[in-house]
Order: structure tokens, then C-alpha cells, then sequence
């Protein structure tokens, strides 16, 4: 009888087994099997690893020229940073460069910017009497000195030519003087291997004028080599400047060779600045450009006028000029530019003497200068708060008109 109840209660104790399990089923089905397979249990939500972005070591020559300077500034960095250089150059035909250059080259890397700028003259070109092989001879060691290194680090090099590179300017057949240095030029930067690492808007004037974008900032680069701007080409940077492109962009920025308006002895006259430069002006102010952005003149001075900034470059290679009307002696200089998109002013330059490596600061500077095209004030220095003797001095000069605000 004992065994008989034994499997009687386990046969009963199966059945309540598959019973509960039945029931299971039918009030908490479970999901279809995927095609192919067995159910796989449901994954847990994986949440990434971040990790640090690793910053790229520094250079052995950038840190030794550091570890030299113990109080070498590096101003708080804002939403984007540009690097600016000029007029690289030393003596027709060269092939070799300032130590300044090299210097500057080594520091760019400390700063860590976005992109390099350079407002024109890397080769010293400009004499009718250079060979093909020895302009491409400059364009190898502009390359060597100067874009390898950047490309090695990945730094973006955005540049306009200068006269040195390749001149615009015309014969009495308005033909180019400078034709093959032009030719050469062109054959270096559209090579392949000499890709400046731009996000290229239009490129189909390229090196000679193009634009690209950076951070949300729409740049332009203009053949400003010579003081001659083509019709065309003008007719290019007003269509261009009131783009969709250009006009939603966050800021934009002009870089040319010539400036709009002189600032420096053996530059202060016609030939050496823009032509039709109040007409220029006129157009970057309709279409809200914030800088321009100059070299050719050897001189560093932050200056604005109207609702233009202008940014004229100081000089890394041979042949730095004084300032108009002023006693500072000559020096050569290289310009951090941060960008802050919440300051009403946009830009701040920090300018680096390159003798002492120490910031040039605005009060050095003259607070206007009086160029043969018209007055330009300091950045700082408001048309308000000119003194009597200052407005007097600039409308004896060159009279009212060109001494407006």
C-alpha cells in the first residue's frame, strides 16, 4: 500500500508541476525566439567608457624654447584660436629663413591653436630673373620650414599670397609681370601632398582666392598681392560675402596681403595698400565682416575703423618697419587670436615680441596713426575720446575727410 501512495502522490505532484508551468506561459508569455537562433537573454543598456582626449606631446624644440621661458604666457583659451603669421621671407631668392621664423614655427604648437593664419609673403619671390628650379627651391624649404610641421600636427594652415609669392601685378598689356612665379605657386599648393587641411567652401580660385570654414566662422582669402583687385574678382567677393554660406556664419573674416589703409614707414602710399579702399570697406561693412586680417607692412598694429577690426600682422622674417610717426623701434611679432562667440567684441590678440617672447600691450602703441589714405585708431581707443590735439593733428595732415571716425 506504501508504495502504491508513493507514486500515486508523485504522479499527482508531476501534473501540478506542469500545471503551474502552463499557466506561467499563458499569463507572462515570453518574447519569440529571433530568426535562426535561440532566445539570447535581453542586453543590459552599455553605457561607453569616456576617456580623456589625449593632448598630443609637445615638440622637443617647442619645449626646450618653454623650459627657456618659464613665464611665457599662454592667454585663456576661448571657442577657437587662430595662430597668426606673416611676411616669412628674407632676401630675394632665398631659400633660408629668419631665426624668428623658426622660432615662431617651434612656439605654435604651445599654444594649441585651431588653424594658423598667414597674411601673405612665405617665399621670396618677386624678381623676373628667378629660375623655375629656384622658385620651386623656396616653395621646398617654405614647405620644410614651415607647412610639414604643421601637417605633421595636424594643424590647418589657412594663408593668402603676397606679392613675394606670387604678385597680380600687371604690365601695360595687363598681363601678369610675375606669371611663372604665379604658375609656381599654384603647382605647389595644388599638389597633393601640400593639402592645408581646410574645409574648403569654394575652392575653384584656389591658392589665389578661395574660402573655407572653421568652428562656424566663414573665412575668405583674396588675391590682395598687388594693390590692383580685379573687377571680377571684386564682383566674386560681394556675390560670394552675401551667400547664405557667408551670412549665417557665426563671424567673418577677411585675410589679405595689402591692407585696406597704411600704418607703417616706407608702406604710406599708393601702391603699397588697396585700391578703392572706402569702396571695400563700404562692401565688408554691408555684408558684416568683423576682421580683415593684413601683412605686407612689417608692423603690428591692432586697429579699427568704422565697423571694421583690422588686424595688420607684424613680420616673422627680414626687414620689420616702424610704425607711422612713431619712435617705437621696429620689432617682429606673432599674434594668438582667440575667438569668444558671448563677447561682444569677438576677438583678443595677444602679440608676442619675438626678441623677449613678451606680450606687446595695446598702451605701447600709438592711439591713431594718420596714413596717407585715412586716420586709423588703435583697437581701444574710441573717436569720442580722441583729444583736441590728436583730431587736430590728423585734419592738418590729411584733412577732414580722411580723419573721420
Amino acid at each position: 500500500m506504501s508504495l502504491k501512495r508513493f507514486l500515486t502522490g508523485l504522479a499527482l505532484g508531476l501534473l501540478v508541476v506542469v500545471g503551474l508551468a502552463w499557466g506561467q506561459q499563458v499569463l507572462f508569455p515570453q518574447p519569440p525566439a529571433p530568426p535562426g537562433g535561440s532566445l539570447a537573454a535581453p542586453a543590459l543598456p552599455v553605457t561607453p567608457e569616456v576617456y580623456p582626449q589625449a593632448t598630443p606631446a609637445l615638440p622637443a624644440a617647442t619645449q626646450a624654447l618653454v623650459a627657456q621661458q618659464s613665464d611665457l604666457v599662454n592667454p585663456p583659451r576661448q571657442d577657437i584660436r587662430l595662430v597668426v603669421i606673416s611676411d616669412l621671407n628674407s632676401a630675394y631668392g632665398s631659400t633660408d629663413y629668419e631665426p624668428e621664423v623658426d622660432r615662431g614655427m617651434a612656439l605654435v604648437p604651445f599654444w594649441r591653436p585651431d588653424l594658423v593664419v598667414c597674411s601673405g609673403d612665405m617665399v621670396a619671390g618677386q624678381n623676373p630673373s628667378l629660375s623655375r628650379d629656384r622658385i620651386d627651391a623656396m616653395w621646398q624649404a617654405f614647405d620644410d620650414h614651415i607647412a610639414a610641421p604643421l601637417r605633421q600636427q595636424k594643424i590647418p594652415y589657412g594663408f593668402t599670397l603676397g606679392n613675394h609669392d606670387a604678385s597680380s601685378a600687371l604690365g601695360v598689356r595687363k598681363q601678369y609681370l610675375f606669371s611663372q612665379e604665379r604658375d609656381r605657386a599654384a603647382a605647389y599648393w595644388t599638389h597633393a601632398s601640400h593639402n592645408p587641411g581646410l574645409n574648403f567652401l569654394d575652392r575653384s580660385q584656389f591658392p589665389f582666392y578661395y574660402t573655407f570654414t572653421y568652428g562656424g566662422v566663414f573665412f575668405m582669402a583674396w588675391d590682395g598681392s598687388s594693390s590692383h583687385i580685379s573687377d571680377q574678382q571684386l564682383a566674386w567677393i560681394d556675390q560670394t560675402l552675401a551667400s547664405p554660406a557667408a551670412q549665417t556664419a557665426k563671424a567673418r573674416i577677411v585675410i589679405s596681403h595689402l591692407p585696406l589703409y597704411a600704418v607703417a614707414v616706407g608702406r604710406d602710399e599708393p601702391g603699397e595698400v588697396l585700391e578703392k579702399s572706402p569702396q571695400i570697406q563700404a562692401m565688408l561693412e554691408r555684408h558684416h565682416v568683423h576682421t580683415v586680417i593684413s601683412g605686407h607692412h612689417h608692423a603690428y598694429y591692432p586697429a579699427h575703423k568704422g565697423k571694421l577690426q583690422l588686424l595688420h600682422t607684424g613680420i616673422l622674417g627680414a626687414g620689420p618697419r616702424p610704425l607711422i610717426d612713431s619712435k617705437l623701434p621696429t620689432r617682429k611679432t606673432i599674434t594668438v587670436v582667440d575667438i569668444d562667440f558671448d563677447n561682444a567684441d569677438l576677438t583678443t590678440y595677444t602679440t608676442y615680441d619675438m626678441a623677449t617672447l613678451k606680450p606687446v600691450a595695446n598702451q605701447e602703441l600709438p592711439r591713431l596713426l594718420a596714413g596717407h589714405n585715412g586716420m586709423l585708431l588703435r583697437r581701444d581707443v574710441t573717436y569720442e575720446s580722441l583729444k583736441p590735439e590728436e583730431t587736430s593733428f590728423c585734419q592738418q595732415r590729411l584733412g577732414e575727410d580722411l580723419c573721420r571716425a
